[in-house]
């Protein structure tokens, strides 16, 4: 069931030394979060475990930026990110992600492991924008075309700068 939340304004500011820890299973099921996660997030644990880790997605977030990262991550690598999240009661918070693929011994991924920190206001205000011209050319292209288009336009940025995205949220 899709829960209809209507976005506020309301921000929530990670702590300096707050780390939102999250693991999921390899369809993108939470099967862990800690205290900070559900602090945050605003959802109880029973709320939050077993459920779609995209509970948490903001509509500010241009849909290419995930599937970059969950091409990333399915190819064993880890994705760096800056992410604008949304709280149960419409509230949002920014976070500098780190999502990384979890191995078992014999180097088969077994899920996934997020680690969130406060980002610099720098990464924000540099991505704020990016995302939102992203959110409009998926808007413009439609649904069926919406991810390409929004890609082609960060590939065109990050091309333009001589840079990865993971390069371009590590610098700013």
């Amino acid at each position: 069931m899709k829960r209809l939340i209507t976005p506020t304004t309301n921000e929530r500011v990670m702590r300096e030394d707050d780390f939102i820890v999250s693991t999921t299973d390899l369809k993108g099921r939470i099967t862990y979060g800690n205290r900070i996660f559900i602090e945050f997030s605003g959802y109880s644990e029973a709320e939050l475990l077993g459920t779609q880790h995209n509970i948490i997605r903001h509509p500010d977030m241009p849909r290419a930026v995930f599937k970059l990262l969950w091409d990333k991550i399915q190819a064993g690598d880890e994705c760096f990110a800056y992410v604008k999240n949304m709280s149960k009661d419409g509230g949002f918070y920014w976070v500098f992600a780190n999502v990384t693929p979890a191995f078992d011994p014999n180097g088969n991924v077994t899920g996934y492991l997020s680690v969130r920190r406060k980002p610099k206001m720098s990464g924000i205000q540099a991505v704020t924008g990016l995302y939102a011209a992203m959110l409009e050319e998926e808007k413009k292209a439609g649904a069926a075309n919406a991810i390409a288009a929004s890609t082609k336009l960060l590939v065109d940025v990050l091309n333009g700068k001589g840079l990865s995205y993971d390069e371009l949220v590590l610098a700013i």
